[in-house]
């Protein structure tokens, strides 16, 4: 009798184990989902280290762009766990117990530095400690007494004094309205929706409706217009930040808040002007979006990646034409052609990611067309991976 009872017993164990297992495995990923792209993207970074905390060379830092591959990756938690710890862990090592940061400091007044409060975020939902909660509240302090242009926007940095750059509205914003909504503050929808506007308004070219990379208000930088303050040229990722903050931004803010309708208006704008510089060939983006014939000129891949992700959640939820669906597709078809490739062991690399683009500083970046071609590239970059990971789960491949 006993021998029966064990073996009834093993063989429910059993079936609860290969349950569990073809759900949510720990050492797999659920069945059916290999073959996707956000999935071989994710392990492919996973492969390429261990930790989220080593996949940038050199010392931890508290980072956007490898909050935003973290934040990429996450998404994927449904699949499996593991990739949800992945980030986690990453938060975990810069959260210490009394809420403060490693390698944050409120008075650097750095809308950078704000960002990866989005994942902290994330983690507070599913853990609710107290040291999250008061890393949260730190980031919201820095904002209350953040510099202001005149005019009531967000200087980028304070080493970037009367700056706004596009940049720092997916930096910021898109954490304002998340605080917002998580802890029933509406004052901070009405900041972010300011911003968001306020730098569209100085930074949009009426002649093409694209925006160009920041605004002087104190016209004194010698990259600006004198006159207007613009910057030059529309560079890729800029605009691919400030179209991805719209379409975040709106995943939370309220839907009678007055702004929604004027930032929806601002996409679709924004958007119809991105379809009129994309190669019609290749079906991306060039680093320098208005330049696309000239010498030096070169498809890049974060930019391309960030508008395919933009235009698919913007066309599923409404906010853009449904052919928006279709166009995210054929970019993302693009993108394995023209800028993946496989090698032999199953290493997965992204192409022609540009590594970093600003304005000013020191040494002086003047924002001419050489500088932002001159730029060095980067392969399998934070920015570009993990907008190739939201963009192909958007899409569902």
């Amino acid at each position: 009798m006993k021998q029966v009872i064990f073996i009834i017993c093993g063989i429910v164990l059993s079936l609860l184990l290969i349950t569990s297992g073809s759900c949510t495995g720990r050492t797999g990923t659920r069945k059916g989902t290999e073959n996707l792209w956000s999935i071989k993207m994710a392990e492919n970074v996973m492969t390429l280290a261990d930790s989220l905390i080593h996949y940038v060379e050199g010392r931890p830092r508290w980072a956007y762009d490898v909050a935003f591959l973290g934040m990429a990756i996450d998404r994927l938690g449904n699949v499996d766990k593991k990739y949800s710890d992945y980030m986690e862990d990453w938060v975990n090592y810069f959260v210490r117990d009394d809420g403060s940061v490693i390698d944050y400091s409120m008075q650097e007044y750095n809308l950078d530095r704000i960002y990866p409060g989005r994942n902290v975020m994330t983690v507070y939902r599913r853990h609710p400690e107290q040291k999250y909660k008061t890393a949260l509240d730190n980031f919201i302090e820095q904002l209350k007494t953040h510099p202001e242009t005149k005019s009531g926007g967000y200087w980028h940095k304070q080493i970037y004094p009367w700056q706004m750059w596009l940049d720092g509205i997916y930096m910021g914003s898109t954490y304002m309205v998340q605080y917002a909504k998580e802890f029933d503050a509406p004052e901070w929808y009405d900041v972010a929706v300011m911003n968001t506007k306020l730098i569209y308004e100085k930074t949009l070219d009426p002649a093409t409706g694209l925006l160009m990379h920041a605004w002087d208000e104190s016209h004194q930088q010698k990259w600006c217009d004198p006159e207007t303050g613009k910057s030059h040229y529309p560079w890729s990722r800029a605009i691919g930040w400030y179209t991805m903050a719209i379409v975040d931004i709106l995943d939370y803010l309220p839907a009678g808040h007055p702004g929604r309708e004027d930032l929806i208006s601002i996409l679709r704008n924004t958007c119809d002007a991105l379809m009129k510089v994309r190669d019609p060939e290749k079906k991306l983006w060039y680093q320098v979006l208005n330049m696309g014939g000239r010498e030096g000129n070169y498809i890049e891949g974060s930019g391309s990646a960030m508008y395919t992700y933009v235009y698919a959640k913007g066309a599923k939820l409404g906010y853009l034409d449904k052919k928006y669906l279709d166009i995210a597709n054929d970019s993302f078809d693009a993108i394995l052609k023209e800028l993946i490739t496989v090698d032999e062991k199953g290493i997965i690399t992204m192409h022609n990611i540009c590594g970093g683009c600003g304005l000013g500083g020191n040494p002086y970046r003047d924002g001419s067309y050489e500088y932002y071609i001159g730029e060095k590239r980067v392969d399998n970059d934070t920015k570009g991976v993990g907008a190739f990971i939201i963009a192909a789960i958007e899409l569902d491949r």
